[in-house]
């Protein structure tokens, strides 16, 4: 099974996609759309200050009546963000997610963040990963 880090050199957008956290939650809803992604890192001064997500957008102001044009993204991003090492394998990772029920997960190697994985990219590689385990089984099967 692959690690974070080999994930992360296979996606599409290598970059680290990110919002300062002064800016509107209408410029983060732009990027949101326009990368079509579901959260983006909150950056300040090069270090990650949290999170800023769909869900985040939904129960903080959706759901308060607030406005995407006049809330800034620290005042309803998640600040206690849970990530992944380089090196940590996929299955690891999934387990976290899937206790802790979230859905991105930023991989931060030596406190500086390298990359952010969504629950779909950990999903994707590990059926590409079984499927690969059922061909080698079958191979090895038919070879005995």
């Amino acid at each position: 099974m692959k690690t974070l880090l080999q994930i992360l050199n296979d996606k599409k957008h290598k970059e680290l996609i990110s919002i300062a956290p002064n800016r509107p939650v209408f410029d983060a809803l732009v990027i949101l759309a326009e990368y079509k992604i579901g959260a983006l890192a909150v950056m300040q001064d090069g270090k990650m200050v949290g999170i800023f997500s769909e869900r985040d957008y939904a129960r903080e102001v959706v759901l308060q009546g607030r406005s995407s044009k006049t809330t800034q993204i620290h005042e309803v991003m998640t600040t206690k963000v849970l990530s992944g090492k380089p090196d940590d394998l996929v299955e690891k990772a999934m387990n976290m997610m899937a206790d802790k029920h979230i859905r991105h997960l930023p991989v931060l190697d030596n406190d500086r963040v390298i990359g952010m994985l969504s629950l779909g990219d950990l999903v994707k590689e590990t059926i590409t990963y079984q499927q690969r385990l059922i061909k080698e089984l079958e191979s090895y099967i038919k070879g005995s």
